[in-house]
């Protein structure tokens, strides 16, 4: 029998406050903790000294930052669907609700400025799946939706959409993506 047993899960909570809202939100994560060696116990441990000190188990400095570690909705197969969907499309959103129903005031803000560009688009309901809203966030290095991509490449959120628009930027980029 191993002297290390590999992995403990624990179900850790994490509570924080929304700036300016003054909510306080707690959610769950499954963790993936290395356990102890047999044998050994938290006092002896030594790297134990900080993981005591920041309350986290064996082997961890931060409990929020283990976290973030040891999930990732960013799946190899997730990646390959996004990849074919981003590429196969001009331009492709992913929103909040539909583009005849938009669920969010930021996504239809996209739709309305890609509806006055008369471009076609394609859009993706986030709401309706859990793992692809986080993996897109993974995917894009964006935390937010909407998410505009244009030819394969992801141009930017909301903000970012508006700006591009009322300098000329999107139109030309869209252009370009219409013409190749």
């Amino acid at each position: 029998m191993s002297s290390v047993r590999a992995f403990e899960s624990r179900i850790i909570p994490s509570t924080f406050s929304t700036s300016g809202v003054g909510k306080t939100v707690t959610s769950h994560a499954l963790v993936h903790y290395p356990k102890r060696p047999l044998g050994t116990s938290p006092l002896t441990s030594p790297l134990t000294s900080t993981a005591l000190a920041n309350n986290a188990p064996y082997g961890c400095r931060s409990r929020r930052i283990a976290s973030l570690r040891c999930f990732s909705a960013l799946t190899p197969e997730l990646k390959t669907t996004l990849d074919k969907v981003v590429t196969s499309h001009k331009v492709v959103l992913f929103m909040k609700g539909t583009k005849e129903f938009p669920q969010c005031g930021f996504s239809n803000t996209v739709v309305q400025i890609l509806n006055s560009l008369n471009v076609p688009f394609e859009t993706f309901n986030i709401l309706e799946n859990e793992l692809l809203r986080q993996g897109l966030k993974e995917y894009s290095s964006w935390p937010t939706f909407p998410q505009l991509y244009i030819e394969g490449e992801f141009f930017g959120g909301c903000d970012i959409t508006i700006d591009a628009y009322k300098n000329g930027q999107l139109q030309e980029v869209l252009e370009k993506a219409m013409c190749s």
